[in-house]
């Protein structure tokens, strides 16, 4: 079987937690049978002398996993961009002979998307993109045969998300569990995160604008610190004008790195996570307004590592425990309790997290309910 695998990551080289959301379900495509290929979208900005060095970039970090010469490019209309760079990736004529397009760039165009014989997209952001599109600030979404979202409460009744008029599937997040061993934290090792700090849409709906960044999901949980003996730490892309922010963070008790530092290759990321105590994570205003009961891809790779998560209610889940290897809190007090409850159990806890990423999150599980959903 032939799968291509729309991607989102030519721009930004810098982010390996961003490449891992595609490699875990690529390896998992992988592990099934399937042959691979890594579509990536040019973006329109793109220059002619860009374009090598960030292909150089992407082949780089993709080396690891085997899929250096199993990447494909696709362009607008409007940036003849391709057509005047050597050909040394996979030609999109043959897209018409893949199985399925499974895509995860929300902005893959009609046309490439209309090359396949079959495709499915997976919505990775439950809520933003559909809240963005439904107030049209973002493109509609190509038409696909399968769209399905990590998002429990996408397209079910009773939800706050608008559904577009097209019919959601719902899917986990996957973790390819070979590529994501148990790895035993060293001592003193602090609970830990990776996010933007201050890079997020404005949201508009009913109740008024809102920015959806993780400044303001952490407002509420700035002083954290003094109430638990835990270290933590928060591994951030800062922008040039975060200055106050990290001196503020630092003065309530948080230990803040630069995410590009320690987490800008996907075996940095790894490394880093696998680094950690545990992860602690407060969630952005969206997922709390729109209660779609949503895991991060990056909380499930802690979890396989063995590592508790413990982070931010973002709505009741069919099978998502509060208590047992991943914990969910709702207000500050109760973050600081978790924390001391994991602590004190640790060991039990690093194994109900490995157990948690088996059951639910297991790549050949998750991808192989969504081929036979999409190739029905």
């Amino acid at each position: 079987m032939v799968v291509w695998l729309a991607t989102n990551t030519l721009s930004y080289p810098q982010g390996g937690g961003h490449r891992w959301v595609y490699l875990n379900w690529a390896l998992g495509l992988r592990s099934l049978g399937c042959k691979v290929v890594w579509l990536e979208r040019v973006p329109k900005t793109t220059s002619p002398e860009e374009l090598p060095k960030l292909m150089a970039a992407l082949r780089s970090a993709l080396r690891a996993f085997g899929f250096e010469d199993r990447v494909a490019l696709c362009s607008s209309p409007e940036n003849p961009i391709l057509a005047d760079s050597s050909s040394d990736w996979i030609d999109m004529t043959t897209a018409d002979e893949a199985d399925l397009l499974i895509d995860m760039d929300y902005l893959t165009w009609p046309h490439v998307v209309g090359r396949f014989r079959r495709s499915a997209l997976i919505d990775i952001d439950p809520g933003l993109s559909q809240s963005l599109r439904a107030v049209k600030s973002h493109r509609d979404l190509a038409p696909h045969d399968f769209y399905f979202s990590i998002g429990e409460t996408v397209g079910q009744p009773g939800s706050l998300i608008p559904d577009l008029g097209v019919k959601w599937h719902y899917t986990p997040p996957c973790v390819h569990l070979e590529s994501w061993p148990v790895h035993p934290a060293p001592v003193g090792a602090a609970f830990t995160t990776v996010s933007h700090w201050n890079e997020g849409s404005v949201i508009k709906d009913g109740s008024g604008d809102y920015i959806n960044d993780k400044r303001q999901a952490f407002a509420p949980f700035l002083d954290l610190p003094s109430r638990t003996s835990q270290p933590l730490e928060l591994a951030l892309c800062l922008g040039t004008d975060s200055d106050n922010d990290q001196k503020k963070l630092r003065d309530f008790g948080w230990n803040v790195r630069q995410a590009w530092d320690v987490t800008s290759s996907p075996g940095d990321y790894q490394s880093y996570i696998q680094g950690s105590k545990g992860e602690f994570s407060a969630a952005k205003p969206l997922c709390l307004r729109l209660r779609n009961a949503w895991i991060s891809d990056r909380s499930i790779c802690y979890l396989a590592s063995g590592k508790p998560v413990i982070v931010e209610d973002t709505g009741p889940s069919r099978f998502l425990p509060d208590s047992a290897g991943l914990f969910r809190f709702k207000t500050v007090e109760a973050a600081a309790q978790c924390l001391d409850v994991v602590a004190a159990g640790y060991e039990h806890q690093c194994r109900l997290a490995r157990q948690l990423a088996e059951e639910y999150f297991d790549s050949k599980k998750v991808v192989r309910q969504v081929l036979e959903t999409a190739l029905a």
